[in-house]
């Protein structure tokens, strides 16, 4: 009945299947709820008309409504919005977080402040039930700990629920040849918003382009990881305590290093910064990256001794050699343990510089220096966790 009075098309098997499995579900009693004579129970008719209720609710806010039809009943989704036609992502209606670009300085200035306010979040209260109903899913498709499950658990802080899928190459029906678009328009007649990690760069933007419900980028390939540049940021604002004249120098791999693609985007928007690359020749920073803040007057340098570069910096961002991304292993070798930061090129950094890094770490942080106090890289790692409940928050519910 309720597939029949939403207009949906017909020929959408996966919305079929869904309603039948729910009311399946709810079909299903204890045994609490009949009585001897084999029929059921006053309150368990009275049950059952609540959750039907709420489901209907729940579907009804979920991503099928997102969803509009031409005069053929043909389905089309929400384009992602490229941003040269707008960086006001937070008055977007559907809120794909694709690229660090889509964001300008009044955008992060509202992600931050909502990730202000998701800090003081305490479980039972009203904000932590907001999300009551709404549904993630998580498609990785390469490996992560940080940030699968700090997005799992903002949206779980928030009163909502994840389905889940890691090494999605793997197990999930891309081993049997399924394209990405197909799983996309698949998962979002299940999930009200999906977050993606792919080994293409550009992945992230092909699912944006096909989906109806919002797409975060958690990273694709050699890409781009826009929320962790935006955590990156909100950290460096708290440690100290401003977003303009400062240094700061990107150590390792920045080849192949989304994180530091992403972050040198956000960064090329603020005044006063500069940015120091420091990189074994093999795995240096993208041309692309130069060429833009070059083209937007932020100065950068590329520098060998990072000995030189870390007495001078407000914060150091270290990186690893991405094993992963290299094809021949004498290349990598070359490259690993170039630059490492111990105790001894601690002394050197400034008294209020701040190191981060996005983790994990291999060797290139020795964790003699973890407990000094400049070393900020897992207090960044839980500003992770209230970055991530403000932008599921945003995507789902609005600014």
């Amino acid at each position: 009945s309720a597939l029949r009075h939403s207009g949906w098309p017909a020929r959408s098997g996966c919305i079929c299947r869904l309603y039948l499995l729910s009311a399946f579900v709810i079909s299903v009693l204890p045994c609490d709820r009949v009585n001897k004579a084999g029929s059921m129970t006053l309150a368990a008719r009275n049950c059952l008309a609540r959750q039907a209720c709420l489901q209907e609710r729940h579907l009804a806010r979920g991503p099928l409504l997102r969803r509009a039809a031409n005069s053929r009943g043909l389905v089309i989704s929400q384009a992602y919005v490229e941003p040269s036609v707008t960086k006001n992502w937070h008055t977007l209606e559907c809120k794909h977080v694709v690229e660090a670009q889509q964001f300008g300085k009044e955008a992060l200035n509202v992600i931050f402040a909502e990730a202000e306010r998701m800090e003081q979040v305490k479980p039972g209260s009203l904000e932590a039930k907001v999300l009551d109903g709404r549904v993630m899913a998580t498609l990785f498709y390469e490996p992560s700990t940080r940030t699968r499950l700090s997005f799992e658990s903002a949206i779980t802080r928030l009163g909502g629920t994840v389905l889940s899928t890691e090494s999605a190459g793997e197990y999930s029906s891309a081993a049997k040849g399924e394209t990405l678009e197909d799983s996309i328009r698949t998962i979002e007649n299940y999930a009200d918003c999906i977050v993606l990690r792919h080994f293409h760069a550009g992945s992230a933007k092909r699912a944006a382009q096909v989906s109806s419900v919002p797409i975060i980028n958690a990273g694709d390939g050699p890409g781009q990881h826009p929320t962790q540049a935006l955590l990156d940021v909100y950290s460096i604002r708290k440690e100290l305590g401003r977003l303009t004249d400062f240094k700061i120098g990107m150590v390792g791999d920045l080849l192949n290093g989304r994180t530091v693609h992403s972050l040198a985007y956000l960064l090329s928007m603020y005044e006063g910064v500069k940015l120091y690359f420091v990189a074994p020749t093999v795995v240096a920073m993208k041309n692309e990256i130069k060429e833009l803040l070059t083209s937007k007057e932020v100065p950068w340098e590329e520098v060998d001794d990072l000995h030189t570069v870390a007495s001078d910096v407000d914060v150091l961002y270290m990186t690893r050699i991405q094993k992963e991304r290299f094809s021949d292993m004498e290349q990598y070798q070359q490259a690993r343990g170039k630059y490492i930061l111990d105790a001894k090129l601690m002394q050197q950094m400034r008294e209020k510089a701040v190191v981060l890094h996005p983790l994990p770490r291999v060797d290139e942080i020795a964790t003699e220096v973890d407990d000094d106090p400049r070393s900020a890289y897992f207090r960044q790692a839980r500003n992770g966790l209230y970055i991530r409940m403000a932008l599921v928050k945003q995507c789902l519910l609005g600014s």
